[in-house]
């Protein structure tokens, strides 16, 4: 176990320099100048040049990226160029709706999702699957924005059942938790079908209802404890699709999470935040597939760490 959790410490931090070089050298070459952004439309070539060299944008890449990677030894995200604040507390204090957000989606795209897997596993062939397998092409198919709009205008608008938009109760949080699910939904659903339908065929399930268990221990007992073993590692995957997703859903409802703060930064060509939740979602990917790689011994002890 410890020999294991060292080479994955390792692999993931080499994973991680290799995320911050390859988005610092694309917002590098971007064409975009942040530097225009911070003096403004009227502002003369002389300032734009002097907060250049403040900043040390006026340096060579290497140079930028060697400062920044120096400063991240030291846990320093950098400052935002025009919130004049520490990224990391801007990070901080947008990280617990975010990560509210990611556990509400996570519950709806499981209770979804391994629901209709089971259901269709079970009746395979019958009007049901096909129904249920249509619907999850379908949410796995649509666009978040799209999804996103139309539970506003649904739960929100023409029903009334739901705000639509803020933060600090649960039903500011049903909705974009729907919407992050459903997609999620639709890719388990596929899985725990075509897992379910796998180890129903097993000899230990034949065996089992050779003894004369009931069905519904049969599913219950021998066949969910076993097909669920791949939706494990899907979920540490999830965190990666929940980040990339978070930054539009999170605009759409007016969540205030990072994916906001993000999305604002990038319209503003905020060099310092855009590192610094892309460093954060990507420490939560690696952090989830570790956690699942862990989690699925300790399910199946037939499974090792090698």
């Amino acid at each position: 176990m410890a020999a294991y959790l060292a080479r994955r410490l390792v692999e993931s931090v080499l994973i991680l320099l290799g995320v911050t070089l390859v988005t610092f050298f694309l917002l590098y070459v971007l064409p975009a100048d942040p530097v225009r952004q911070i003096a403004g439309r009227s502002a003369t070539a002389e300032t734009v040049e002097n907060i250049r060299q403040q900043l040390g944008l006026d340096q060579p890449f290497w140079v930028q990226y060697g400062r920044y990677l120096w400063n991240l030894l030291h846990l320093e995200l950098g400052r935002s160029y025009l919130q004049r604040s520490n990224v990391s507390e801007l990070i901080w204090a947008r990280l617990p709706p975010t990560l509210l957000l990611m556990a509400g989606a996570i519950v709806c795209e499981l209770v979804l999702g391994l629901t209709m897997g089971i259901v269709a596993a079970l009746r395979r062939g019958t009007v049901a699957d096909n129904g249920l397998m249509i619907a999850s092409f379908v949410g796995v198919s649509a666009p978040q924005f799209v999804v996103g709009l139309l539970m506003l205008y649904l739960f929100g608008v023409k029903l009334q059942w739901l705000p639509i938009s803020g933060y600090g109760s649960f039903a500011h949080l049903v909705l974009p938790s729907l919407t992050l699910g459903i997609l999620g939904a639709g890719w388990y659903s596929r899985m725990m079908r075509s897992s379910m339908v796998e180890v129903m065929r097993q000899d230990f399930i034949r065996t089992a209802r050779a003894k004369g268990l009931a069905r519904r221990r049969v599913i219950l007992r021998h066949a969910l404890p076993n097909a669920i073993l791949p939706i494990i590692a899907m979920i540490g995957i999830d965190i990666g699709i929940f980040m990339g997703g978070i930054v539009v859903v999170e605009s759409v409802f007016g969540w205030p999470g990072i994916g906001q703060l993000a999305w604002q930064a990038i319209q503003r060509v905020d060099i310092p935040i855009i590192m610094g939740v892309t460093l954060v979602s990507a420490v939560a990917i690696v952090l989830g597939n570790l956690l699942a790689d862990l989690v699925t011994p300790l399910i199946d002890p037939r499974i090792r760490l090698r």
